[in-house]
């Protein structure tokens, strides 16, 4: 596909285009009712249908045990930032938030409206290369009631891939740029969560995955839209959700399914993540400053060594059919978002447009 734009954009991402096809065939007319799924109510049959499939779909992908709800909310993950210590602690008492990032810290800092969360930093340097610290080199109060962390920090560039062994801990995951894109242990985790707008689907609705035994009745100053056990007890449809995301959501749950799985698209992943470090390693202009265990495969962080030039590759590659290239602002440099839409085709095209740019200007 010569002409074909390759969408890198952290999120809102690009999908996978099976999806937007079928979506686009769809979109007028859905399930022969002659009414688009924007339009429809989300407790007519066939959206109830709908519903339940995407969670049964979304079980088998991620073998979620029988004794864990799956909830959709609104709101995006800050909405969980807010919701979690609402529904699981108390004002005075104590939680562990592991700051290894951008988003990590922004969870702590609004749990300090409803909770005492202990900031724990656990990134440390190795020959100038971000690391982080081993679980169990990690400063956790015995006190507090949850651990908290995010497995893959979007804007740094940098991914946790040990997973949690904590006993008699319940042990939070903040998923929003990493669910579906490998495997995971849920028996390992009291609730993850996830927002949809980069492996799942469209911007607009959160999944959460949660303990049957966490969702109890919660302290009245907690908002109904994000109260755990109202929302089960509705089947997330309290309030109206976002059909079009739910809809988009349960497409890209069955494109997963058909592709392999999680164990493919994790194999896909790696390898696209390799190549692309490789090069980077390799060039004299372009720099990752992420120690390798803790490399993020889904967003690849790099700059470039003469950073006048930052403009000139962001205007080149976009003309190259590369978008949304540039890194946030807080981190500055470049992204390579390359999540489970990313073809391996996209990530070569990447590479071959930034080795031409390496030799005409460095």
């Amino acid at each position: 596909m010569k002409n074909y734009i390759y969408n890198f954009s952290a999120g809102p991402s690009m999908l996978p285009i099976e999806v937007m096809n079928k979506a686009h065939q769809e979109f007028k007319n859905w399930c022969n009712l002659g009414v688009s799924v924007l339009e429809i109510s989300h407790r007519s049959e066939e959206f109830l249908h709908l519903i339940k499939n995407s969670k049964k779909h979304l079980r088998n992908l991620l073998k979620i045990p029988e004794n864990y709800k799956i909830l959709f909310f609104q709101g995006g993950a800050r909405g969980q930032f807010s919701a979690i210590p609402m529904n699981l602690t108390k004002k005075k008492n104590f939680t562990d938030y592991i700051c290894s990032g951008h988003w990590s810290n922004q969870a702590a800092i609004e749990a300090q409206k409803y909770c005492c969360p202990n900031f724990i930093n656990v990134v440390s340097k190795i020959n100038n290369k971000k690391i982080v610290l081993p679980m169990n080199k990690w400063k956790i109060n015995n006190q507090s009631d949850y651990i908290h962390y995010c497995p893959n920090e979007t804007i740094e560039g940098l991914a946790i891939y040990e997973e949690p062994n904590f006993k008699d801990k319940n042990i939070i995951g903040d998923f929003s740029s990493t669910l579906l894109s490998r495997k995971i242990n849920i028996k390992k985790y009291s609730l993850i969560y996830a927002s949809a707008q980069k492996n799942i689907g469209t911007s607009g609705i959160t999944i959460v995955i949660i303990k049957k035994k966490l969702i109890k009745k919660s302290n009245f100053l907690v908002p109904s839209i994000l109260d755990y056990k109202i929302a089960l007890k509705n089947n997330s449809l309290f309030n109206t959700p976002v059909n079009f995301s739910w809809y988009l959501s349960s497409l890209v749950f069955k494109w997963l399914k058909k592709i392999g799985g999680i164990e493919e698209i994790e194999k896909i992943n790696i390898k696209k993540s390799k190549i692309l470090y490789k090069f980077i390693d390799k060039s004299k202009l372009y720099r990752n400053k992420i120690h390798k265990n803790n490399r993020s495969c889904m967003n690849v962080i790099f700059t470039l060594k003469n950073e006048k030039l930052n403009n000139i590759f962001l205007h080149e590659s976009r003309l190259h059919g590369l978008y949304a290239l540039k890194n946030h602002k807080i981190a500055g440099g470049m992204r390579a978002s390359i999540y489970n839409a990313m073809p391996i085709e996209g990530v070569k095209k990447l590479i071959n447009f930034m080795l031409l740019f390496e030799k005409k200007y460095f």
